[in-house]
C-alpha cells in the first residue's frame, strides 16, 4: 500500500522553532515528529512512502534520504512549487493513485495500530475512512459527528460509524462532539476526481463535505495508541510530558536516557547538575548548577548556565543561556545566545535578521 505523508506546512504557531525547519522536523523526545507517523505506516505494511513538502522542503529531503538506508519501504519527496493545501498536494500524485492509499499528516505524534482503520474501511465499503481522536477542547480542531447508518442522526457515544456531519473549529456552544479529525485517511482513488487540478484545496474543509453532499459513504473510527497535536509550544510540552509519564505503557520505546525523580527525562549524553521537573533535555545538552527547570524542553546541543529559572519554556537547538537568566513561557529559537542575567516573560526570541 502507498502511504502519503503531508508535510508542507510552516508551523507558524511554533515560530521561532520553525524559522529554519518545517513543523514535521521539530523534535519530540529527540525524534522528528514525522518519524512517529512514518513508523506507524511502516508497521502497517506500507511499502512506499511519498512525503509532500512545501516550506523548507530540503530539510525533509535530507531526512528521507536517511530513511532509505534503514527501511524496507521506498521513500521519496514531492516538492510543491506553491502551497496546494492538503488535498491539492495529494492531487499532484494522482498518476500514482490507482489503488486504496493512506494519507497522514506529518505534524502530529502518532503511534497506533492502523490495520484496525484499514479493516474498518474495507468492512464499511466507505470511499474515505477517517482516523478520529477524542479531546477535551474541540474548538481548535475539525469535529466529526458519527451515526450508525449512512446519513443517520449523530450519536456521540459511538467509537466508529458513518460520518454524517463536519464542523471546523467550532465555538464551544456549537460543538456537537469532542471527536476530532486526526488527520489520517484511507482513500479510494475514485474520489480524487473531485479535487480540482492546480488549485489549493483542503480535505476536511472542502473535499469531504462535498463528498457527503454527493452521497458518498464516509466512515470514521477512533484511533487506539497515542495521538498528539503539537501545533503550539504548550501542546509540544504537554505531549512530551505525557509520553515520559506513561513510558511503561507506550507502544514504542523512549530514546536512550534516564528518568529523573521529578519526572524529567535526560536523553543520551546530556548532563544536568540541577533537578529537572517535567522537562526533557535532549542530546548533547548541559544544564548548570542551582538551576530550576519546570515544564520545559531543551533541544539538542543547548547549554543552560548556573542559577537559571526556565519555566514553561522551549529552548531550541544549539542555544546558549547565560548564568542567572529567568525565562517564563518563552520560546527561544535555534542558535540564539541569551546574555547573563536576562529576564524574559512571554517572549519568542529568534536570531536577528
Amino acid at each position: 500500500m502507498l502511504g502519503i505523508i503531508m508535510a508542507g506546512g510552516k508551523g507558524t504557531r511554533l515560530y521561532p522553532l520553525t524559522e529554519n525547519k518545517p513543523k514535521p522536523l521539530v523534535n519530540v523526545l529527540g525524534m522528528p515528529v514525522i518519524d512517529y507517523v512514518k513508523n506507524a505506516l511502516i508497521k502497517t505494511g506500507v511499502n512506499e512512502i511519498i512525503v509532500t513538502t512545501g516550506y523548507k522542503g530540503q530539510g525533509l529531503q535530507n531526512l528521507v534520504n536517511t530513511w532509505d538506508m534503514n527501511l524496507q519501504a521506498v521513500c521519496s519527496v514531492n516538492q510543491e512549487s506553491t502551497p496546494m493545501g492538503t488535498a491539492g498536494s495529494v492531487k499532484l500524485l494522482e498518476d500514482k493513485l490507482t489503488q486504496t492509499f493512506i494519507v497522514a499528516s506529518g505534524d502530529a505524534i502518532l503511534s497506533s495500530d492502523l490495520s484496525l482503520i484499514i479493516d474498518a474501511h474495507k468492512t464499511s465499503k466507505a470511499k474515505v475512512t477517517m482516523a478520529l481522536w477524542e479531546v477535551d477542547d474541540p474548538t481548535q480542531f475539525g469535529i466529526v459527528g458519527l451515526s450508525e447508518t449512512q446519513g443517520g442522526e449523530v450519536d456521540g457515544s459511538l467509537n466508529k460509524g458513518y460520518i454524517s456531519k463536519f464542523l471546523e473549529k467550532p465555538k464551544q456552544e456549537e460543538a456537537f462532539s469532542n471527536v476530532i479529525n486526526a488527520g489520517l485517511y484511507i482513500i479510494e482513488p475514485e474520489v480524487m476526481k473531485y479535487i480540482p487540478k492546480d488549485t489549493k484545496y483542503d480535505f476536511s474543509k472542502e473535499l469531504f463535505p462535498q463528498l457527503l453532499k454527493l452521497g458518498y459513504p464516509l466512515f470514521g473510527i477512533k484511533l487506539n495508541g497515542v495521538w498528539f497535536d503539537v501545533g503550539t509550544p504548550k501542546e509540544l510540552i504537554k505531549a512530551q510530558n505525557h509520553l515520559v509519564k506513561n513510558s511503561k505503557i507506550l507502544p514504542f520505546d523512549l530514546p536512550d536516557g534516564h528518568l529523573t525523580p521529578e519526572l524529567g527525562y535526560i536523553i543520551g549524553n546530556s548532563k544536568s547538575a540541577s533537578p529537572i521537573f517535567a522537562t526533557v533535555v535532549c542530546e548533547d545538552s548541559i544544564v548548570g548548577k542551582n538551576s530550576n527547570l519546570v515544564d520545559s524542553l531543551v533541544m539538542n546541543g543547548s547549554k543552560i548556565g548556573d542559577n537559571c529559572k526556565i519555566i514553561e519554556s522551549i529552548i531550541g537547538e544549539d542555544v546558549t543561556i547565560g548564568d542567572s537568566c529567568e525565562l517564563f513561557n518563552c520560546v527561544i529559537g535555534d542558535n540564539v545566545i541569551v546574555e547573563t542575567g536576562t529576564i524574559l516573560t512571554d517572549q519568542k526570541v529568534s536570531l536577528p535578521k
